[in-house]
């Protein structure tokens, strides 16, 4: 049929059949706004889901780490039962007897501060190279400074065979983290060590070239995997474990109890730098003092 020939539909018809377009069209987009407001809802749902599995997470991880640490623990090979590992010549690490640790075996801090403080044994040695203990914590900005300044000097005398350099890790600023980033930061090293003890050197630079904000969250222990782990160390279960969370608290609370007040403190031959006579003497000149004394 032609459309000239075709059946001219009324008016009605005509209306009744726009009225049907357009009831199709609403009922298309309610369907349309139901399945919009249901997506939305659900998608609110699952957002609310993920922040509440976040949030568990974080609380989850933040209890784990400032969980309560044995009073008891062992020292990682190594490091001695001061807290120490003391770098010799290149990459090499000088041996230490593997032992326990008792932190509840030390005194207080004392209420006055001694005038002197004698590093437990930092003191001279006869034909032996000059002994520098530095007592650091990995978040402390002037122990970041004193590395900067003063690393590359160190390392070259410790290669000459001048001095050694013996590191002892502390957790006295763990209050300025929400993580006791101070303490696992040291622990983590002792980690290294026990593992690999010519990396240690190395991820002590890294902790430092990485240095998180005084007040945050510091680094998290999986950070600190990872830099092992690039380093080709493992680490994953010592950390997890909290292995040598222990051996730095007995560090902390030994530094505290023989006077140590601050980091970095600084020993070299048992003479601490930066007090009484050595106040005003730059560092590199008293570390050659030491070295000339002994010829």
């Amino acid at each position: 049929m032609s459309p000239a020939n075709e059946v001219r539909k009324s008016k009605a018809e005509r209306t009744a059949e726009a009225r049907e377009k357009a009831r199709l069209i609403r009922e298309a987009q309610v369907k349309k706004d139901k399945r919009n407001k249901l997506l939305i809802g659900w998608g609110i749902v699952a957002a609310v889901v993920a922040i509440l599995v976040v949030v568990a997470l974080v609380v989850t991880n933040s209890m784990k780490q400032n969980a309560p640490v044995a009073e008891q623990g062992p020292t990682p090979a190594n490091a001695n039962v001061h807290g120490g590992v003391t770098l010799l010549a290149n990459t090499d690490v000088a041996k230490a007897e593997p032992a326990t640790v008792d932190a509840a075996s030390l005194g207080d801090a004392p209420k006055t501060p001694p005038a002197e403080v004698v590093a437990p044994g930092a003191g001279a040695e006869a034909g032996k190279p000059v002994k520098v203990v530095l007592y650091i914590d990995f978040i402390c900005p002037v122990c970041k400074n004193f590395e900067a300044q003063y690393n590359d000097q160190l390392t070259s005398l410790r290669n000459e065979g001048k001095i050694t350099v013996e590191y002892r890790a502390l957790g006295f600023l763990d209050s300025r983290s929400t993580t006791n980033y101070s303490s696992r930061a040291a622990s983590a090293a002792a980690c290294v060590v026990n593992e690999s003890p010519e990396k240690y050197s190395d991820f002590v630079n890294a902790l430092f070239a990485k240095q998180p904000a005084e007040g945050s969250a510091g680094l998290s222990d999986n950070d600190l995997k990872k830099m092992a782990s690039d380093m080709g160390v493992d680490i994953g279960s010592c950390v997890d474990d909290k292995t040598y969370r222990p051996f730095v608290k007995f560090t902390t609370k030994e530094a505290a109890a023989i006077g140590v007040t601050g980091t970095p403190s600084v020993f070299v031959d048992g003479k601490q730098w930066g007090k009484g006579d050595s106040a005003q003497t730059p560092f590199p000149d008293f570390l050659q003092a030491a070295i000339a004394a002994k010829g």
